[in-house]
């Protein structure tokens, strides 16, 4: 993905993943399979749970500019295989309509005032496709045909996770730090911890990281959504800031 985020190539990832989606769900043995790394959840409540958010976001950006969001939808979703299969398309269809009708630099409401990322409808994208590519991960898992985030989505997807959940102006609670995040198939990212807050950018620092984690994008992703262990990739300095950003809730 260009640094610029292409707003049509992004949607057509969205796309993509929500289809990848539905492959998963035709391909699971059945729909009250549990899904391994959702383990409150089974493949049908999955399904329920990234279909109301694809609906909610497309009622999110069409609303505009808000200081408050539409309420969220509570259908639920339909329990025969076929019926929300078509469900979770038309949920996918209302977000992409909505995403298309309002253009990338539409304003809307979101919940990561503090973060980098801009409070618009190309940041809502970011974020839907992020939560897509993953929980088709999820799905995959589930229906046991497991496969990696394709590294195009996976590098977006680290890069809009750094940006949105990690950066903040909340002080950072602990020894000021700046972690590295190599992805061994794209760039490397740094953010910086400290009394400002957490910064992301993927411009070299001027000094050396104090900690550097390495993988390709997909399995650095899956490390920041807590799919995988921080252990399970090496990681060059000492690994507690890492374990430090997991633990830190800044909200708290």
């Amino acid at each position: 993905m260009s640094s610029d985020h292409d707003f049509p190539a992004l949607l057509s990832l969205l796309d993509d993943r929500s289809a990848a989606f539905r492959e998963a769900l035709a391909a699971a043995p059945a729909l009250d399979a549990k899904v391994p790394t959702c383990p409150e959840w089974t493949l049908h409540e999955l399904a329920q749970h990234l279909g109301q958010g694809q609906r909610f976001w497309a009622a999110i950006v069409t609303a505009g500019a808000s200081e408050t969001p539409p309420p969220r939808p509570t259908e639920p979703a339909p329990t025969e295989r076929e019926a929300l299969t078509a469900w979770f398309t038309a949920s996918t269809d209302q977000l992409l309509d909505a995403l298309r009708e309002a253009g990338p630099e539409a304003p809307c409401w979101t919940w990561w005032g503090p973060a980098q990322s801009p409070q618009n409808a190309l940041a809502a994208a970011r974020r839907r496709l992020n939560e897509t590519a993953v929980h088709t991960y999820d799905a995959q898992l589930a229906a046991g045909t497991p496969a990696a985030v394709p590294a195009e989505v996976a590098r977006e997807s680290v890069d809009e996770f750094l940006h949105t959940c990690c950066s903040t102006t909340v002080a950072w609670p602990h020894a000021p730090a700046t972690l590295a995040f190599r992805a061994t198939d794209g760039p490397t990212w740094h953010l910086a911890l400290s009394p400002s807050g957490a910064h992301a950018t993927r411009t070299p620092t001027t000094t050396p990281p104090d900690a550097t984690i390495r993988g390709t994008a997909a399995e650095i992703l899956a490390v920041l959504y807590g799919r995988t262990p921080i252990e399970a990739l090496p990681v060059e300095g000492d690994p507690e800031p890492f374990h430090q950003l997991y633990a830190w809730d800044p909200e708290a």
